[in-house]
């Protein structure tokens, strides 16, 4: 089996096996292997529910930060439209980048198609429901979120001031 593949065993051997699950996934999560397959159910359903509560504060970021400055420039005079779209974009961009930008789980993706995965040793696995996590790298997106987050915010701070002085 490849070294870049970690897999994380359902096996319950004592009464403190849910933590040692944890305690096996944080110590995958920072040898940065490539592919993590998470075995117990409850531990990869809460692995994979706060990496897409990261993906949606991502998302949600970049796409109201895209829409503030597009709206803004379509229609300069209407801080209605893209004033909550600025403000929701630099929240989100900040709760990511204080709750999640740090965290070793966000350069990892939920990988649903198990035939994308190369050298997936299914035979191995002791469930047919594991979670398989796989490392991408983030740095694109990151600065794409921040360029626009904070352009959102600087453009809607900027016409506030040309709006009241």
């Amino acid at each position: 089996m490849p070294q870049d593949i970690v897999i994380i065993r359902e096996i319950y051997e004592h009464e403190y096996s849910t933590e040692e699950f944890e305690v096996e996934l944080d110590r995958a999560l920072e040898t940065k292997a490539q592919t993590i397959i998470v075995e117990p159910a409850r531990l990869g359903d809460d692995t994979a529910r706060w990496i897409a509560c990261g993906n949606c504060l991502h998302k949600t970021a970049v796409l109201s930060g895209f829409g503030c400055l597009v709206s803004g420039l379509v229609w300069p005079n209407r801080g209605i439209i893209f004033l909550p779209m600025g403000f929701v974009s630099v929240v989100c961009a900040g709760v990511y980048a204080v709750s999640w930008q740090f965290d070793p789980c966000c350069k990892y993706q939920v990988e649903y198609d198990l035939m994308k995965v190369p050298k997936l040793p299914v035979h191995t696995l002791t469930t047919t429901t594991p979670v398989v996590l796989v490392r991408k790298d983030d740095s694109r997106r990151k600065v794409l979120q921040n360029i626009l987050a904070i352009g959102a915010g600087s453009f809607c701070f900027y016409k506030i001031y040309k709006w009241y002085l």
